[in-house]
């Protein structure tokens, strides 16, 4: 049987622990890393045989006690003690989960707008799935020597990172970024458990392995960089931070706040501001 995110979550926290974590004694050498599911289930409480089977995602209905005092046992913080308790009451029951409406991609005349005012300073509307929505003139100049609008149709931030050929030599800090968007993905699925366009944009993106080995839809998650560094074709080597505003839950402004000076650099052609598809 698969396991679920639930079961994954607690395999995986089991054996970040040590038992010194817990006041116990290491015990001499172990298999494996990590606590024992015995020595998880005597503080939790509950059975080994049935602590396993929470593991192997054949029971998926712990109760409330349960939880609470699974994430005790295993010593989680409280944003940690969030994401636990709702990996618990939907791990193994997606199919159950309310379709959500779509996730809106169409961007309103308001955020074209302040698309426009922020020239001469890269921005761009930033849906659910990292899909680039629209944007204004200053971050097409900027994004197209990096080959970020090569698939102009289908600009997504995770799939540039992940696959596109120029995306390691353009990103001086890939692995920060790749973390980031991955963990921008694992807050979406637990905002729209039952987005079936986001469960597949995921699954597409787990075939890559280093997307792949970033994933992990349980657990309290990643840090957000806040800073991308280019090698820029035009413009050499340059830091970008990064701000993103919430406009709704399935839309964000993204601004890279590039210097002025760069932006009106020689070798930067500003062009009318548009959206994605025009």
């Amino acid at each position: 049987m698969t396991r679920n995110a639930f079961a994954e979550y607690l395999v995986r926290r089991r054996a970040e622990l040590r038992p010194a974590d817990l006041g116990l004694p290491s015990g001499g050498r172990r298999r494996t890393p990590g606590l024992r599911r015995e020595e998880v289930a005597v503080r939790a409480g509950v059975s080994a045989d049935y602590l396993a089977r929470l593991e192997q995602g054949r029971d998926t209905n712990p109760s409330i006690a349960v939880i609470e005092a699974l994430a005790q046992a295993l010593l989680l913080d409280e944003g940690e003690r969030s994401v636990f308790g709702w990996l618990a009451m939907t791990s193994g029951h997606e199919a159950r989960c309310p379709e959500p409406a779509p996730a809106r991609e169409q961007v309103s005349e308001t955020m074209e707008t302040v698309l426009r005012s922020l020239d001469p300073t890269p921005a761009f509307v930033l849906g659910l799935r990292l899909d680039v929505l629209g944007w204004n003139s200053a971050w097409e100049d900027f994004a197209r020597p990096l080959g970020l609008l090569d698939e102009r149709e289908n600009v997504n931030l995770a799939h540039y990172v992940y696959s596109h050929p120029q995306a390691r030599r353009m990103l001086h800090n890939w692995a920060g970024a790749a973390d980031t968007f991955a963990e921008l993905l694992r807050r979406a699925t637990l905002r729209r458990p039952g987005d079936a366009v986001l469960r597949d944009t995921i699954a597409t993106l787990r075939r890559n392995p280093d997307f792949a080995a970033r994933w992990r839809p349980q657990g309290a998650g990643l840090p957000i960089s806040k800073v991308l560094r280019f090698d820029h074709p035009e413009l050499g080597a340059v830091d970008v931070p990064v701000e993103i505003l919430e406009n709704d839950a399935d839309q964000s402004l993204a601004i890279w706040l590039l210097d002025r000076s760069a932006a009106a650099a020689p070798g930067l052609r500003l062009v009318p501001p548009r959206a994605a598809g025009a």
